[in-house]
């Protein structure tokens, strides 16, 4: 395996399929392909997951959004994804599921559902100690935000940018939904607000909104506007890749006093515990 690796799933297994020469990120696997819906999540301990049930469970309902009748094997997804990633040569890996529209028949194969995994290395400790900038990504939407659609991790390539760790997508109105590729908090007065609605269905969000109340933490369903950034607390993104990861900078204007706060401690403290306990095999 070289930076990438990338499988049709079959009935009797998975298959190899040839990886762009010059591939640097997941979409390039997919050039040419009639684009479906699609999951990325990381490795813990190798091949091991957070939540994977709730991964394919959002797969199969991105599908039926779009109201695809896809024959779905999801015993041998599984087998696929334990075999794929307790073979290959990574400490740790990305995993991405799409389920394509049509055949990849471009690639050698008649299957619908393909797997890549990419070495991963988690983001380093500092990050979670000095926080993170975030960008807007203006004029971007997502036209079904309960479906992952693998149109939108095309289209959102073009905001992603070295200097901001993700940039976050705003309503008419300016309010704030979510990132690119992750999911928004603000905290202000001990309240933590996140957007309730037209939001992607976060596999690690759900995490977090089970972790809040044991916490003790006041939770609001309800978007920020860009207008209050001056005047939050803290906030924080998530993601499976990042965890609950502390932004201090949101569009050049420092969020609180540009440190980590007390309600980013008790969740970065309280997401490690349950990762701990909760990951396991795709079988």
């Amino acid at each position: 395996m070289g930076n990438f690796a990338l499988f049709a799933v079959t009935p009797s297994g998975s298959q190899p399929l040839a990886v762009p020469p010059n591939a640097q990120d997941f979409t390039d696997l997919y050039k040419g392909l009639s684009l479906g819906v699609y999951s990325v999540w990381r490795t813990f301990n190798h091949n091991q997951f957070l939540r994977l049930d709730a991964h394919l469970s959002r797969t199969r309902r991105s599908m039926a959004l779009l109201d695809w009748a896809v024959e779905w094997d999801e015993t041998a997804v599984r087998r696929a994804i334990h075999t794929i990633t307790t073979n290959a040569p990574y400490p740790e890996m990305r995993v991405r599921l799409d389920v394509l529209a049509e055949s990849a028949r471009q690639l050698g194969t008649e299957s619908r559902i393909l797997l890549a995994v990419m070495p991963f290395t988690p983001l380093p400790q500092s990050l979670y100690e000095s926080g993170v900038a975030l960008g807007i990504a203006r004029g971007l939407e997502r036209e079904r935000p309960l479906a992952k659609t693998a149109d939108f991790a095309v289209k959102r390539r073009a905001f992603q940018s070295g200097r901001v760790n993700d940039c976050l997508i705003l309503d008419e109105d300016g309010r704030i939904l979510e990132g690119t590729g992750s999911n928004f908090y603000a905290v202000r007065d001990g309240v933590v607000w996140t957007a309730g609605a037209g939001v992607l269905e976060g596999i690690t969000r759900q995490i977090i909104l089970d972790l809040l109340p044991e916490l003790g933490i006041p939770l609001r369903l309800e978007p920020v506007h860009t207008d209050d950034i001056a005047h939050l607390d803290e906030a924080a993104i998530s993601s499976s890749s990042r965890g609950w990861l502390p932004v201090v900078e949101i569009d050049g204007q420092m969020v609180g006093n540009g440190r980590p706060g007390p309600i980013s401690q008790q969740m970065m403290a309280a997401y490690r515990a349950y990762v701990a306990e909760a990951v396991k095999t795709a079988v």
